[in-house]
């Protein structure tokens, strides 16, 4: 198991996406907490039914105490933090529409999980990563920002802040041996896009290269290598996982 002894917080974690991720990295041996604004118990149930170690934590990401005190609580639990995977996002609950349309309200409800989220749990964690002189965070960005998706502005300008958020504490945690990647996913039938129907499931397929839905699983083993000892000296980058719709 290439993460055993491993200590990890996976945010957003309570279904869809984030629940994939969590079960790859307790899979991989890792004790994983379970992070999200919605009750993610059922996850960490399933994961210490199938003899993984599990916390669950709900946290709303945007709100500074409540970061920290979910960096402190699994410290205390587990001992120490190893990884962070910044999956936390609005996303499934944004009407598309043309950026005239877009209130400030939407702008800022979407920023405030899915940029400043991510800041304040890099921020919670960091030091406790510091301290030990390692630590990997995988922060969630999105395809649409290497496609610049239309009537989306409030979602892709928010994935194209993680981007650069991930090359800036790429250089910021180097020289404290912390390793700061991101990934990349395109459309994946998770709940939310179940949601938004066939339609954009078909526009999807037509795009990509790989004529085949993207499913969570097909994210996990990215997220994995982005965990592990394998991707050591890789920092500052960004994986496509997408089934061929865009390069970079």
């Amino acid at each position: 198991m290439r993460l055993k002894d491993k200590v990890a917080i996976v945010t957003g974690a309570a279904q869809g996406i984030g629940a994939a991720y969590a079960r790859g990295l307790a899979k991989e041996g890792a004790a994983v907490a379970i992070v999200d604004i919605l009750d993610p118990t059922a996850v960490a149930k399933e994961i210490v039914g199938n003899d993984g170690r599990a916390l669950p934590l709900v946290v709303d990401v945007s709100d500074e105490k409540q970061t920290r005190d979910m960096a402190q609580k699994v410290a205390e639990t587990f001992g120490h933090i190893d990884i962070l995977v910044n999956n936390a996002a609005v996303y499934g609950t944004i009407v598309r529409k043309p950026f005239e349309e877009i209130t400030v309200e939407e702008w800022d409800k979407i920023m405030a999980v899915n940029v400043r989220g991510i800041f304040l749990c890099v921020k919670a964690v960091a030091p406790y990563m510091k301290a030990r002189k390692r630590g990997k965070i995988v922060n969630v960005t999105s395809s649409t920002f290497f496609k610049g998706n239309e009537n989306f502005l409030h979602y892709v300008s928010s994935k194209g802040a993680v981007v650069a958020m991930t090359r800036s504490l790429a250089r910021e945690l180097g020289d404290y041996n912390i390793n700061v990647n991101a990934i990349a996913p395109g459309q994946t039938m998770s709940e939310a896009n179940l949601k938004r129907g066939e339609e954009t499931d078909a526009r999807s397929l037509r795009l990509r290269l790989l004529k085949r839905r993207l499913l969570p699983e097909d994210l996990v083993g990215t997220v994995i290598y982005l965990s592990s000892s394998d991707s050591d000296m890789m920092t500052g980058q960004v994986l496509l996982v997408d089934g061929g719709t865009a390069f970079h």
